[in-house]
């Protein structure tokens, strides 16, 4: 079509993930040391491969002007897409047509160098995109306004804050006048204030000056509010395109009823003492859910066998950000528990973080030792309710034993 901005033809993107072999003794650990490398070149004896597809079969176009929300669960494909996109990254097959010029927003850091000052790299992404240098002196002012760095701009950006290179950055895509404004989750990083502000740029950006933006998020109100259109993506597959009320729709109906979490099995050892036999997160109304909405009462079930009575026994609930930061810790008392299997019932009045990823861990210990700790799976926070949440990036911290524990034996 004549007025779109970016066609996409049975895009995909395979990557191919190595398997290696442990050694089990000096000798082989030896020669293992020795012919690592060579092993990873060649993919000999003791290494194999799988093929992952991030992306398979993606067709779409985006219209000139056209702000497009991109969601989807963790591991979906954005990312690997924006990257293409970007031209970060090469597609393994398909055709990627871009009619503009594109500022990318996709990680902390992205685009700049860090031994230059804030200064210099504001004129050194001005050069990528193409700009004249009175072009870029034209907007610097308000870029240092915008980004608010105005007392470190003749600093290394290496010394920045994660908040600072994230306002620079974004001041900088957003003020150089790209056709094609590409901007990823890396928004979160920034505080409330500044992330409101970021949207009413994109907004201004969209509404105003015609300009084509691609955004990433799991915050839904912000998708709903800032995109006219949605793009689902769902294991490398496109699950729906449209309007975005209706793709959010979609998204949110295919995050409940999902399949119970699976858990390692135990080692030898733990066979003969105690472990983790399953885990659940649930909805209150008991709908097993891999999404929550934040503000909503939810809980999480996890499952012990006790083989060897256990003294001090302690069954203990987590969650860590994307960057591994403990956010939420919940843990059952430590008690004397005698053989038998339980079930440990982690209850909260509401969800209490901000939108976004994150990842569980469950754990269970003996007279302070721990016995067995592992992840189960990524959970999806969503936006829909923000009523009352205590956002992760406002300094609250971790949140301890705020869950109300039930101890049955089954």
């Amino acid at each position: 079509m004549p007025d779109s901005v970016i066609s996409i033809e049975n895009l995909s993107k395979r990557y191919v993930i190595g398997h290696e072999s442990h050694p089990d003794n000096l000798r082989d650990s030896l020669h293992h040391t020795a012919r690592k490398l060579w092993r990873r070149f060649r993919w000999g004896t003791g290494f194999q491969t799988e093929e992952f597809w991030a992306l398979r079969d993606v067709s779409f176009e985006v219209k000139r002007g056209e702000v497009l929300g991109i969601i989807g669960r963790n591991g979906a494909g954005k990312s690997t897409l924006l990257k293409i996109l970007s031209r970060i990254t090469e597609p393994t097959a398909g055709r990627v047509a871009i009619r503009g010029r594109v500022a990318s927003l996709l990680e902390v850091g992205t685009g700049f160098h860090p031994e230059l000052t804030g200064r210099d790299n504001i004129f050194l992404n001005g050069a990528i995109l193409g700009m004249k240098r009175a072009e870029i002196r034209r907007k610097f002012d308000e870029i240092v306004a915008f980004a608010e760095v105005d007392k470190f701009l003749d600093t290394p950006v290496k010394h920045y804050s994660s908040g600072m290179y994230v306002r620079l950055a974004f001041a900088v895509a957003a003020h150089l006048e790209p056709e094609i404004l590409i901007i990823d989750e890396v928004l979160a990083v920034g505080d409330i204030a500044f992330q409101k502000k970021c949207l009413g740029k994109m907004q201004s950006v969209s509404q105003e000056e015609g300009r084509t933006v691609l955004f990433v998020s799991h915050n839904l109100p912000s998708i709903r509010n800032l995109c006219s259109s949605g793009l689902l993506l769902a294991g490398g597959l496109v699950g729906a395109r449209g309007p975005v009320n209706k793709v959010l729709e979609i998204y949110q109906r295919g995050l409940v009823d999902a399949a119970p979490t699976i858990v390692p099995k135990p080692t030898p050892d733990l066979l003969g003492r105690a472990y983790i036999t399953g885990v659940d997160i649930e909805t209150i109304d008991g709908r097993v859910a891999q999404a929550l909405p934040v503000g909503q009462p939810w809980r999480a079930r996890v499952r012990v066998h006790i083989e060897k009575n256990q003294r001090n026994f302690v069954i203990a609930f987590g969650i860590k950000s994307g960057d591994g930061t403990s956010i939420q810790t919940a843990w059952l008392p430590a008690r004397d528990m005698p053989r038998g299997d339980y079930e440990a019932v982690f209850t909260q009045d509401r969800v209490v973080l901000e939108a976004g990823t994150y990842s569980l861990l469950v754990g269970i210990s003996e007279s302070s030792h721990e016995l067995q700790q592992f992840g189960i799976a990524c959970l999806d926070i969503t936006g829909e309710n923000a009523h009352g949440y205590f956002p992760a990036t406002s300094g609250v911290g971790a949140v301890l034993n705020s869950m109300q524990i039930d101890l049955c034996k089954h």
